[in-house]
């Protein structure tokens, strides 16, 4: 997909990666980018078009597919992360939380806009998933079950958009330098997963591991009962010895 001119749609767009991806997107040329997010927010460029959006709320999503029906190329950015275990938590309201925004809020938004993006030529729809898709250590439990849950979708997707002539893409990366990985002290720029995910898309890539984590996770899938999770389980055990 060409991303020069195109019309783009980029939710949780006020912060962080988002802001990351709609700037990626003016430097490569789009002529309007739609900035989705719960509380409406000054973009400071006209070409930015600040939009209320919370992806859990089905009327503003839909208000959304309304309104913005010149959009080519989604961007699923939106995401939250609570730090809840799936035992140790004290309720199941992370795990609603995380389920409610990171997989049924991009599955809403992929309906909505599906019939947009066939409508304007196929275009592309990008997912930000996590590398967390694919392994799950405990203490975020529950959003990595979000994001495996958003991988699955992501793949079934593609599946079922390919007659419209849309590119869907999974990005896949490990922390981030963004509020919720604000504790972890090795990181990569929101800037550079930007770069790495539109390069993609122009490209008509279907998957994208952004990062060295990225890529020895998802390599050591066929083994990761041997080689990821004794670590996993060593760091879990550490933190329980801790707190007793």
């Amino acid at each position: 997909m060409r991303i020069d001119g195109c019309t783009a749609l980029v939710t949780g767009a006020n912060r962080g990666l988002g802001v990351a991806f709609a700037r990626e997107l003016l430097a490569r040329g789009a002529a309007k980018v739609y900035c989705g997010a719960r509380e409406p927010f000054d973009t400071g460029d006209a070409r930015l078009v600040p939009i209320l959006l919370d992806v859990t709320d089905q009327q503003q999503v839909d208000a959304a597919a309304a309104s913005c029906t010149d959009v080519d190329l989604l961007v699923n950015n939106a995401g939250v992360m609570t730090l809840s275990p799936f035992v140790a938590s004290e309720s199941l309201d992370g795990a609603r939380h995380e389920m409610a925004v990171n997989y049924f809020g991009t599955l809403a938004m992929t309906r909505a806009f599906a019939p947009v993006l066939e409508a304007n030529g196929g275009g592309a729809l990008v997912n930000m998933l996590s590398v967390a898709s694919w392994f799950t250590p405990p203490a975020s439990g529950s959003y990595g079950a979000s994001k495996a849950a958003a991988w699955a979708l992501t793949n079934g997707t593609r599946v079922e958009l390919r007659h419209a002539g849309t590119l869907v893409t999974a990005v896949h990366a490990g922390f981030i330098d963004t509020d919720m990985a604000a504790r972890v002290k090795v990181k990569i720029s929101p800037a550079s997963v930007a770069v790495a995910t539109f390069d993609a898309v122009e490209q008509g890539i279907e998957e994208v591991l952004v990062d060295e984590q990225s890529r020895t996770v998802k390599a050591a899938l066929p083994d990761d009962l041997a080689t990821l999770y004794p670590a996993i389980q060593e760091l879990w055990d550490a933190r329980r010895a801790r707190r007793d």
